[in-house]
């Protein structure tokens, strides 16, 4: 993919963290892990880059100490450069000083002074609350033809009042441009929802920025798309892959269990368009004499000495003789003592379980373990 020095990409870390409060406690929801090596941020992250963007900003609020860690120089995205390259900004708040902006307008107002010092023509906004493989390029490529103000890519969702999900649904004519936007409409059936991901002119982001902060508004969804879809030109670029949407723990469950499916797993990471991530340099996989392991992701550092079953198994997980684990998600140096059963049921990093533990969840309702218990 050629380089674009033209668009400066800019990630929203925190932008969902009250969606999923269990797994935001201790960190930002772009260092949610996800699928066994990854964190959620790998994947906006990776679809600029994959897109030629070389220039990236992450705006944070809080509890980003396991981002930087992450994401350190970005050379694992081959970001870590003189000019452009990753930037992580900081939480400011110019109301009040404790970085908690309210919505996309406001935290960009807070770090405006970044984006107006890019030589960039366009924008890429993204979220971290959808898993997808997005090629950018041709969004943008979309956007200049059309001539919009801006560009939101939508996927298209079978969508019900009661599924849980806190969407934003658009309406569109036959040449798609956006008509309205409905937050959290009370309807059912097929729906194009946004995927929280937008292309702009600078120029135009600017002043939609300082007219919300004259305005004290916040926010892009309400204040802008909705408020002013009949005064500016606003078009929608369908994404037609494999993508899910991470807004609550359940949700967070099913998306893992979802890349079981080797049809899903194939959508998402292309060879063509690879999600990149921070290496974590450990040995291979363990298997004890009489372990089993059935379709299963399980990643290296592993020490399998039970029974694994459909089931998402991160770095570094050790499971004792004996033990039986069955659709669970177990995140960085989770520990399984021995004899222990674990059905439905997510740890969080470095949990800890005696021998003879039985924990029991649901599809519907996973038990969520925090980080650092010790059962």
């Amino acid at each position: 993919m050629g380089v674009n020095n033209n668009v400066l990409g800019l990630i929203f870390a925190s932008l969902h963290d009250s969606t999923v409060v269990e797994l935001t406690k201790q960190r930002t929801m772009g260092s949610i892990m996800f699928g066994g090596r990854y964190r959620l941020i790998d994947f906006p992250l990776s679809n600029m880059v994959n897109s030629g963007i070389t220039e990236v900003g992450v705006i944070t609020k809080s509890n980003y100490g396991s981002l930087l860690d992450h994401l350190g120089t970005g050379r694992e995205w081959d970001l870590a450069r003189k000019k452009g390259g990753l930037n992580l900004l900081p939480p400011f708040s110019q109301s009040n000083g404790d970085g908690v902006y309210r919505g996309r307008l406001e935290a960009l107002n807070n770090v405006w002074s970044y984006v107006q010092n890019s030589k960039c023509e366009y924008v890429v906004l993204s979220d971290c609350d959808y898993v997808a493989n997005v090629n950018f390029a041709k969004v943008i490529d979309k956007h200049i033809e059309t001539g919009a103000d801006i560009t939101v890519v939508y996927g298209k969702y079978k969508y019900s009042e009661d599924s849980g999900l806190c969407v934003d649904v658009l309406e569109m004519d036959d040449e798609g441009r956006i008509q309205s936007v409905l937050i959290d409409p009370q309807i059912s059936g097929e729906v194009k929802i946004c995927l929280d991901m937008y292309v702009m002119r600078k120029d135009f982001l600017s002043k939609l920025v300082k007219d919300a902060a004259s305005r004290n508004q916040y926010s892009l969804i309400r204040d802008c798309l909705q408020a002013r879809v009949k005064e500016n030109v606003f078009m929608g670029y369908e994404f037609d892959g494999y993508f899910s949407r991470i807004d609550s723990v359940r949700s967070y469950y099913n998306a893992n269990m979802a890349l079981l499916n080797s049809d899903n797993r194939n959508a998402l990471f292309k060879p063509n368009a690879p999600i990149y991530t921070k290496i974590g340099d450990n040995g291979p996989v363990k298997y004890g004499l009489e372990s089993k392991a059935a379709n299963s992701l399980i990643a290296d550092g592993c020490i399998i000495e039970g029974t694994v079953e459909n089931s998402i198994l991160f770095r570094g997980v050790k499971v004792g003789k004996g033990s039986v684990v069955r659709g669970c998600v177990l995140m960085q140096g989770t520990t399984i003592g021995d004899n222990c059963s674990l059905t439905s049921v997510i740890t969080d990093k470095n949990v800890e379980m005696e021998n003879g533990r039985v924990l029991t969840g649901s599809e519907s309702y996973p038990l969520y373990i925090g980080k650092n218990a010790k059962i």
